[in-house]
């Protein structure tokens, strides 16, 4: 191609791991005159969202809803269940789990990390034996991330709730499931989760700006027990809330609320089950190019094991800087921007130009993955990057169920072997 020459002319497709792509239903819905925030619609219509909120979470249990980022969300989360000087375990496979337990610290929380890297899952058996050691229970909560963003590790909760229960540890478990509600499966009361903390950017397809913490009864105990909470954090009021402002601790964040409402109905038309199985097959046409690719050049998915790989994000390496400058051709000239490899490698150091992260999340389906597959392809042969040929035509296979098996829905660890 030309240098005078772009073709990134039209919509643009961001396929980074969240915010990801907003379907035209929730901008068209959000596309209004700001309502009352007194009394009419909006009233009527943020009492629908609380339970089909939960349907996506697979809960029959508590929701609040917060004006902030999924960052808002871990702090809510700790603010409600934690005090300084308690102590939580955090089993961390990539980035964002190292940063909740972060913010855990930053509150005088004591923190101990089992640090797993970015290339493994959890290991269940030291968490096991780590949980039976706390014989005098110190340990108040488990920080467990379902899906990191950073690694695209997908880890499996419910061993974490039989681990738990298997040693008789009545820590609090926590979930961090931001980057694959709505995207891979969760089962909140079924695996036993306490708190879950989400947000909306992601597998919920709202604009970035609102974020939820489901809770169980067993949490709320936890709260009911704590001598102070911030009045704004105060999960309580949020989730029973008297009047309506108290759902969201004061203004409502009102086009929010009908963006969110648009996309609960798109969710719920289609089923979660459908969802679930979409991004899936999706994510393993993803899988089969990049195999293909790799097969004869440099670029390596992050995660080798397929039933630990999540179905909304795939971390990559492709070495040297060739992920910097594909994902600066990619943008410049297709209109097909890619994510960058966040917290991979320290930032701007040499390694990190050699990471990279596909989004595939949400609002995504099958001519929309064949272009971004079409796209890389694409790239790789403007730039000289060596590549496997016949990875779009594998991935083509894949969704046309010629090729590809399904994974199991969990990975296959398990508690004490």
């Amino acid at each position: 191609m030309t240098a005078d020459i772009s073709l990134a002319a039209g919509r643009g497709y961001l396929a980074i791991p969240g915010p990801s792509v907003i379907p035209d239903a929730v901008l068209q819905a959000m596309h209004r005159p700001s309502p009352n925030i007194y009394a009419g619609e909006l009233i009527d219509l943020t009492a629908t969202l609380v339970p089909d909120l939960r349907r996506v979470a697979r809960t029959v249990h508590n929701v609040a809803i917060y004006i902030s980022n999924g960052h808002g969300a871990w702090e809510a989360a700790l603010m409600n269940t934690l005090q300084p000087g308690d102590k939580v375990l955090v089993p961390a496979s990539g980035r964002f789990a190292l940063g909740w337990g972060e913010m855990a610290e930053a509150l005088g929380i004591d923190v101990e990390i089992l640090d797993y890297g970015t290339g493994k899952p959890w290991d269940m058996d030291q968490v096991a034996s780590r949980l039976a050691a706390d014989r005098a229970h110190q340990i108040k909560a488990v920080l467990a991330v379902h899906v990191d963003t950073s690694s695209s590790i997908r880890n499996d909760v419910a061993a974490m709730r039989a681990c738990l229960d298997a040693t008789g540890h009545p820590a609090l478990l926590m979930a961090d499931c931001i980057a694959s509600l709505g995207c891979d499966r969760f089962e909140m009361d079924d695996w036993g989760v306490d708190v879950m903390v989400s947000a909306c950017q992601k597998g919920l397809m709202v604009p970035a700006g609102m974020s939820f913490v489901f809770f169980s009864p067993k949490a709320a105990e936890a709260r009911a027990r704590l001598p102070r909470i911030s009045r704004y954090w105060d999960w309580s009021p949020r989730a029973n809330p008297e009047e309506f402002y108290q759902y969201f601790g004061g203004t409502a964040p009102t086009h929010h609320l009908y963006g969110l409402r648009a996309a609960l109905d798109l969710i719920h038309g289609e089923g979660i089950e459908q969802v679930w199985a979409r991004h899936h097959r999706l994510a393993q046409a993803i899988w089969a190019a990049c195999e293909v690719w790799g097969s004869d050049g440099p670029l390596r998915m992050n995660v080798q094991d397929v039933a630990l790989r999540s179905n909304a994000v795939t971390s990559l390496h492709i070495g040297g800087d060739n992920a910097t400058r594909l994902r600066g051709w990619l943008e410049q000239n297709l209109g097909l921007t890619l994510g960058i490899g966040l917290g991979m490698a320290p930032p701007n150091s040499p390694e990190w130009h050699g990471y990279l992260r596909f989004g595939h999340m949400g609002h995504v389906n099958g001519q929309m993955i064949m272009g971004l597959l079409g796209g890389v392809d694409t790239g790789l042969k403007a730039l000289g990057i060596a590549h496997g040929s016949g990875a779009v035509e594998a991935a083509a296979q894949v969704l046309a169920g010629v090729r590809g098996e399904q994974a199991p829905d969990q990975p296959a660890t398990s508690c004490c072997g």
